[in-house]
């Protein structure tokens, strides 16, 4: 689960979650489903500080947004 700049660990590290495998799979799967209705950002287990980042990396095309749709995918 990489993209050609950054990987799922990163990701997770960005946010200020717990970076390891098995800690990521457990982020996953207490918060999963995600209602496909709920905008990743806009679901309430993120704080303020990580709905933006994942805003603007979905809204700029960042670097991140590949790894963003992974983790949204697995979410649903």
């Amino acid at each position: 689960m990489e993209s050609g700049l950054h990987t799922l660990c990163e990701l997770f590290r960005q946010l200020g979650l717990p970076d390891d495998l098995p800690a990521m799979e457990r982020f996953i799967a207490e918060h999963r489903p995600l209602e496909r209705s709920i905008q990743l950002s806009a679901a309430p287990f993120w704080n303020q500080g990580q709905r933006e980042f994942l805003q603007q990396a979905l809204s700029n095309d960042a670097d991140w947004t590949e790894l963003v749709d992974q983790l949204d995918a697995r979410l649903r």
